[in-house]
């Protein structure tokens, strides 16, 4: 129990108890007290003595006083991929560096149920929302503006609100000269061997086989329409898609592109059905970044999509009155075999309360 009884402490006590004014309470808990230029020694001061004392923010009453609940939406399609937690990870980092709350949830894939979850949140009287991946995003933009809500689209985009998404094109340009290129180092290579895997027929699979077309046609000089097998955003039609071209050819692709990490766990299904010499000699490029896949017993290229920079400017575009419908581009980055790069999750505080192994008790027999 804190001095104050059962009550939890309130700004105003924290600043009696830190001899500070409320302002500079303020700055310290919503985050903003760098900017403040305050002492670091006087925020952990204020933040322990907010620990102690069990302080948390009255988001509704701050509501009340400005008009604005402090509450930040991300809808995404799926949370079970590396991409889009990632982008969550970072977008929760970014609302709680502005002082404010961040919501996040998912729809899958389904138009009724992302409608129907803005309007949700549009009743919890959220600030801002940033609309991922949706399937209808002009539909999402609909339900916001009846309801006056600021909003933007992230990763897919749409006509009619602004748009920050990954550059497609110009990555599987990258990702199909790597491994295009990576072939032709061990051998000759012919067009009917470099296949892409993946996709459903929205913005980002367009621009990335029109991108995958581009180079292959640039380097190879020819381009087949049976080498483009779409598969959806399912592990499993991709498994079955990789199983109905090996039990026609008796082999995979010497080289192929798959369009996300998704569809690359859908090749994994498959190989684990399969010897070793099903895929000794295959190239990979996917167009998605996760470690695992990097270490693969076959050269793998990946595209990691910098969401942390299409969160950024997200924001920005959001602070501007009234922004145009205009798609932003964010270049992505070609991520090399046997790489594992760093992300959101480095930041994230270890703390480990366990004893050291040597200085842990074992019971004695009897006890």
């Amino acid at each position: 129990m804190t001095e104050f009884g059962k009550k939890k402490a309130t700004i105003y006590d924290l600043s009696v108890l830190s001899g500070c004014s409320p302002s500079t309470v303020s700055a310290v808990l919503n985050g903003s007290w760098r900017k403040r230029r305050i002492k670091e020694a006087t925020a952990l001061l204020i933040q322990g003595l907010a620990d102690e004392h069990d302080y948390t923010a009255n988001l509704q009453a701050r509501g009340l006083r400005s008009s604005r609940s402090g509450l930040v939406g991300l809808l995404l399609p799926v949370h079970d991929n590396r991409y889009f937690s990632s982008m969550a990870q970072t977008f929760e980092a970014e609302v709680r560096s502005r002082g404010q709350c961040p919501i996040v949830v998912s729809a899958c894939r389904d138009p009724h149920e992302e409608r129907q979850i803005v309007e949700t949140l549009i009743s919890y009287s959220i600030d801002e929302l940033f609309i991922a991946g949706a399937t209808d995003p002009d539909g999402v933009h609909e339900v916001c503006v009846k309801a006056g809500l600021r909003h933007i689209n992230i990763d897919l985009p749409g006509t009619k609100a602004p748009s920050v998404i990954s550059d497609n094109f110009e990555g599987a340009r990258m990702l199909t000269r790597a491994i295009i290129e990576r072939a032709m180092e061990e051998d000759r290579l012919d067009p009917d061997e470099v296949y892409l895997f993946g996709g459903r027929d929205d913005h980002a699979s367009r621009e990335r086989i029109r991108g995958f077309r581009d180079i292959k046609n640039t380097l190879l000089k020819s381009d087949n329409e049976t080498c483009i097998q779409p598969t959806g955003y399912s592990p499993g039609m991709t498994a079955r898609a990789f199983e109905t071209f090996y039990e026609s050819h008796g082999k995979l692709p010497r080289c192929f592109f798959v369009n996300s990490s998704i569809n690359l766990e859908g090749l994994i299904r498959f190989l684990g059905q399969h010897p070793h010499e099903t895929f000794a000699d295959i190239i990979v490029g996917c167009y998605d970044y996760d470690p695992f896949g990097s270490f693969l017993p076959f050269p793998v290229y990946m595209i990691r999509q910098d969401s942390e920079a299409m969160i950024s400017e997200g924001f920005k575009i959001l602070e501007t009155p009234r922004p145009p419908a205009l798609t932003h581009l964010v270049r992505p980055l070609l991520v090399q075999p046997r790489t594992a790069l760093t992300g959101p999750l480095d930041a994230l505080k270890d703390v480990d309360s366990a004893p050291e192994p040597s200085a842990r008790r074992h019971k004695q027999p009897g006890e």
